[in-house]
């Protein structure tokens, strides 16, 4: 049984930096690519960054140039810096294995995810 565990989230000003952690524990393929997603009520759950096993990244393009993936495999931690946080990227941020060519989850079941609120 695979399970992540996000943390890191909190209450930040914009322009301001968070750092987001997520372990992935359980019969999970290391060389599984691995991706971050949010999601705000009433929305879907939208793909934020991706990393593959190689250490190639791809961003949606709202967060490119501001977030930075990154992970490291022997610890099985996934890592998402955020910089200049914006109001719009207050949402609930998850990780998950993907399929690194389409960014699709790979269908595990999701985990609590870490609140991120960017107010002033």
């Amino acid at each position: 049984q695979v399970q992540f565990v996000e943390s890191g989230g909190g209450l930040v000003q914009p322009g301001g930096s968070l750092r987001l952690s997520c372990v992935a524990s359980g019969s999970i393929d290391k060389s599984y690519s691995m991706g971050w997603y949010r999601q705000v009520p009433g929305n879907q759950r939208a793909f934020v960054a991706g990393i593959n096993s190689v250490g190639n990244t791809k961003y949606a393009g709202s967060v490119r140039g501001r977030f930075t993936i990154s992970r490291d495999n022997a610890k099985n931690t996934l890592y998402l810096q955020m910089d200049n946080l914006k109001l719009e990227d207050t949402a609930r941020y998850y990780c998950h294995a993907i399929f690194y060519s389409t960014a699709t989850p790979r269908g595990y079941d999701w985990g609590q995810g870490t609140q991120v609120t960017v107010s002033s």
